[in-house]
């Protein structure tokens, strides 16, 4: 299968990954094996990843690398091949190294869980590598030294170390997981949506409705009322009110109207109105 060759592109960039971020892309550095390359397609297809960076030299893909890739043709074709793990990382913001467990000790290493909250303290549109060693010797400390931070998977004494495409699962894993998780709680804040707006017209009967309830119990009684009016309108403003809240206010007006009405009765006070 022939795979692209070229010094950059931007993929990533059509599909979102941490906040606004694109997914990572995955760099494989000097791959011996065929089906490790197909193997760690499909990873990268199953966690919705598809940028793939191969560093020279190269296996060849054959059959078996194109068997492992099943379902994930996309991302071999797709592969751009580089000669150095420099020119593969030069796009990138943050490169995230996958180290040996001789480097447990050196600092900045975490483990594949705590990935995820490291890229996410990045920037906004941070652009992020992961990047893999070949599988006998691993990244060289040359090429270490290009990664911060460094991610080391924990394993059992007895077998203490991956095979590469399961490396790559392991990560690409943890960050999907990690943003199924961000965006369930994000849709679980959705915000209530905003009531409609009570119209001009609907305000201004209030008002209306208001001062003619203000005059009706003599609280214009001088001159100072014309202030009052002026002042009560600016509340009504600054209240913003929605339609719903105009609509209770108005009805409150009619209801105090009403009351008004009926204690002007001649017969109100009398004891048996009382209980009515």
């Amino acid at each position: 299968m022939e795979i692209a060759r070229d010094s950059g592109n931007d993929r990533g960039n059509d599909r979102r990954g941490r906040g606004d971020a694109p997914p990572p892309a995955v760099v494989l550095v000097r791959p011996r094996e065929d089906g490790n390359v197909g193997a760690a397609c499909r990873a990268m297809a199953n966690m919705g990843l598809d940028e793939l960076v191969l560093v020279e030299p190269v296996v060849a893909i054959g059959v078996l690398g194109r068997a492992l890739a099943k379902g994930a043709d996309h991302v071999l074709a797709g592969a751009r091949r580089v000669g150095s793990l420099a020119e593969a990382v030069a796009p990138y913001q943050r490169v995230v190294g996958t180290a040996a467990l001789r480097a447990r000790s050196a600092s900045g290493v975490v483990a594949p869980r705590e990935l995820p909250a490291v890229l996410a303290a990045d920037p906004p549109g941070t652009r992020a590598a992961l990047v893999f060693g070949p599988e006998v010797s691993g990244l060289t400390n040359d090429e270490l030294a290009l990664c911060h931070p460094l991610v080391n998977v924990p394993c059992d004494p007895v077998q203490p170390t991956l095979n590469l495409a399961q490396a790559v699962l392991i990560l690409v894993y943890e960050l999907f997981v990690d943003r199924l998780a961000r965006g369930a709680a994000e849709a679980a804040v959705v915000p209530e949506p905003a009531p409609e707006a009570a119209e001009h017209a609907q305000v201004e009967a209030l008002f209306a409705q208001g001062v003619a309830l203000l005059r009706r119990v003599d609280f214009a009684r001088d001159d100072t009322f014309d202030h009052v009016r002026r002042d009560l309108r600016r509340l009504l403003a600054r209240a913003a009110l929605s339609a719903r809240e105009a609509i209770i206010l108005r009805g409150v007006c009619r209801r105090l109207d009403y009351a008004l009405d009926r204690a002007e009765e001649p017969d109100a006070g009398r004891p048996d109105r009382l209980h009515e």
